[in-house]
């Protein structure tokens, strides 16, 4: 497990007579989806040679101590073949293996397609793998087999997975660095599913944050994603987000301001009644999401998201000014785009009192897409002055965001409340205790009315405390 903590992994494949050793290696970027660090050696047996790999990255991993406790935890048997494919000008290998993966008395079944690209253009690669997903049900997988491996020893159930961070330099490109954050979102999008289909809220939970943060990528470089293919990906994007929408609001409302006083005594007339409608709603929404994510249009929308992210069309633009732009060093170009972002909320902020529900909504999200810019660009802005002042600023950014947030949390509760008490009731039972829900659902949006002044407090509070924040950028 020593080397699983250190992202590594070592294997033995035997090959007819054959045995190569391979030690892989998850990617320095913590976000990568399509790429490992690999180093295969020919070996002798089927028992691991270590001194071969002493001139390689992770060679100083395996001393002595590693060395003496090393031994197998887990088998995979598969079939492989490999088929040579030419698509134009390049040269894709498709393998397809077909077999388990054992660990004692354990199994898990396994079938995987890879496509690895050996020399040419990336998008016919995901040309191939879109031809593939119109003939079976396949889907972007981040799992390796190790992985699987270690999963299956530990008896793992899937689990809600968090943004990772995203390694950026000062001078890796626009191009390069919106990819980097790209990947990071899918990545965690991907990651998520599982937890979600599973009944897991938070993997839900976990799926919309990834959606947010992607989109809040497409919109700090919006002036080098002015393609018509773009355009498609956000009406894609925001389906898939209208589609989680529902469940997760139900989850809070339900969580935040049912919960508290249906578990009072006593809880009031009604108030039992509202609860089971809302499980029921909460319900049906969660089962639409999970349908969502389920499709094939979910699965389509991820092969196309990766294709856009690699091989877009906005990454071969042939208009002069979209290429410079491109090419310009990230650190530059996060500085101009935090400064005005900030400025915008500083301003808006100013008068946060006076600004209605809906203006209030809009500072939230400019708060939310800074926090995402300053999360995105810390790797542009090293050293331990910027680091520190980051970690300030973004803390007062969270304590912003999460007081706007319970404003408008305030505001979409109303609106649930509105549609509990004007649906249809049928029958005389029905119209009984749709009288008890509306008297709850009343009860329980003057509770809410009453927080708004308090909360109103807060927010400008932490805006007043966010003002004093010092910019990490130059």
């Amino acid at each position: 497990m020593k080397l699983r903590s250190k992202g590594l992994s070592l294997r033995v494949r035997r090959i007819g007579r054959r045995h190569i050793q391979t030690i892989k290696q998850e990617s320095g970027e913590s976000a990568a989806i399509f790429t490992r660090d690999e180093w295969e050696h020919p070996i002798g047996s089927r028992q691991p040679d270590l001194d071969v790999a002493h001139d390689t990255a992770p060679g100083p991993v395996f001393g002595k101590k590693v060395r003496r406790g090393l031994k197998p935890i887990f088998e995979t048997r598969v079939r492989r073949t490999v088929y040579p494919i030419q698509s134009g000008d390049s040269e894709i290998e498709l393998t397809i293996d077909k077999g388990k993966v054992e660990a004692g008395r354990q199994s898990s079944p396994l079938c995987e397609v890879e496509l690895e690209l050996k020399r040419g253009e990336a998008a016919e690669l995901f040309k191939l793998a879109r031809m593939l997903a119109e003939e079976v049900p396949v889907q972007l997988g981040l799992k390796s087999k190790a992985e699987r491996g270690y999963a299956l020893i530990a008896g793992e159930l899937p689990e809600a997975v968090k943004a990772a961070p995203v390694a950026l330099t000062p001078d890796c490109s626009r191009q390069a660095a919106f990819q980097a954050i790209a990947r990071a979102c899918l990545r965690q999008l991907v990651a998520n599913q599982p937890a979600m289909l599973a009944g897991d809220p938070e993997g839900l939970h976990q799926m919309r944050v990834a959606l947010r943060r992607l989109r809040a990528g497409v919109s700090l470089f919006a002036d080098i994603l002015l393609d018509r293919q773009t355009e498609e990906m956000k009406t894609q994007f925001k389906w898939i987000t209208q589609e989680l929408g529902p469940a997760r609001e139900l989850d809070v409302f339900i969580e935040r301001v049912v919960r508290p006083v249906a578990d009072g005594k006593p809880n009031g007339p009604g108030v039992a009644v509202l609860a089971d409608d809302l499980k029921r709603r909460r319900g049906e929404a969660f089962a639409r999401a999970c349908a969502a994510v389920d499709s094939t249009r979910f699965r389509s929308l991820v092969l196309d998201t990766a294709c856009w992210i690699e091989a877009g069309d906005w990454t071969c633009s042939p208009d002069d000014l979209t290429r410079l732009l491109r090419e310009q060093p990230i650190v530059d170009a996060a500085a101009d785009e935090l400064r005005r972002r900030w400025k915008k909320i500083l301003k808006a902020g100013a008068q946060l009192g006076e600004l209605d529900p809906q203006r209030r909504h809009k500072m939230r999200i400019q708060a939310k897409k800074l926090r995402h810019a300053s999360e995105f660009f810390g790797g542009a802005f090293p050293g331990k002055k910027a680091t520190r002042r980051r970690k300030g600023f973004v803390a007062g950014l969270e304590k912003l965001q999460d007081a706007l947030g319970d404003l408008n949390d305030i505001a979409v509760h109303e609106g649930l409340s509105e549609q509990i008490v004007d649906a249809q009731d049928a029958s005389s039972d029905q119209r009984e205790g749709r009288a008890k829900k509306a008297f709850a659902a009343g009860r329980l949006s003057g509770r809410e009315e009453a927080r708004i002044a308090s909360v109103l407090k807060d927010a400008e509070r932490a805006y007043l405390a966010f003002a004093e924040a010092k910019p990490f950028w130059p």
